[in-house]
C-alpha cells in the first residue's frame, strides 16, 4: 500500500473505527489513543497490507489494541473507582439509550464487540470474523447469545416506555 492509499484509508475509515472503539470502552481519550496506535501499527505494516484489505486490517488491529488495553487495565486494581461504584446507585432510567448501553456493558468483551460490529457498524459475519479472528459460525453464535442476553436483560420494551 502506498502513502496515498494509506492516507485515503485513514480518511475513509477513521470515524467508523473511532465510533466502534468508543462504543466499546466509553472513554473519549482512550478511544483516540487506541485509534492513533492503530494508525501507527497499520503504517508500520503498510508494505504488507493491500489497499483492498486495509479496512479489515485496520479494524482488526484496532480491536486487538483495544482488547490489550482492556486486559492491561483489568490487571491494575483501582480502589478509588471501586469504592465510588459501591456508593452510587441508580434505580431510575432517564432514557432507553442508557438502558441499552448498560445492557451492552454487561456482555463479555467478544459478544459486545461482535454485536457492535454487526448492529452498529453494519459488517457482515465474514467481515466480523476477519476483524475479531473468529470463524463465521462463532460470530453467529456470539451474536445470537448476545441478542438473547440483551432481550432478557432489557425485557419488554413497552414496560420501559
Amino acid at each position: 500500500m502506498t502513502r496515498i492509499e494509506y492516507n485515503k484509508a485513514v480518511d475513509l475509515h477513521a470515524d467508523n473505527l473511532y465510533r466502534f472503539i468508543l462504543k466499546n470502552i466509553h472513554d473519549v481519550e482512550k478511544s483516540k489513543d487506541i485509534v492513533q496506535d492503530t494508525f501507527l501499527k497499520v503504517w508500520d505494516k503498510h508494505r504488507e497490507v493491500s489497499a483492498e484489505k486495509v479496512k479489515s486490517y485496520m479494524f482488526s488491529t484496532g480491536y486487538r489494541t483495544m482488547i490489550d488495553l482492556i486486559r492491561r487495565e483489568k490487571k491494575q486494581s483501582r480502589i478509588e473507582e471501586a469504592d465510588l461504584n459501591k456508593l452510587t446507585t441508580s434505580d431510575q432510567y432517564s432514557d432507553l439509550q442508557q438502558i441499552l448501553h448498560e445492557a451492552l456493558d454487561q456482555l463479555p468483551e467478544t459478544q459486545k464487540a461482535v454485536i457492535l460490529l454487526r448492529d452498529y457498524e453494519g459488517y457482515n459475519y465474514l467481515e466480523i470474523g476477519e476483524i475479531t479472528g473468529l470463524t463465521e459460525s462463532q460470530v453467529k453464535v456470539y451474536i445470537y447469545r448476545a441478542r438473547k442476553f440483551l432481550q432478557k436483560y432489557i425485557g419488554n420494551i413497552e414496560v420501559l416506555i
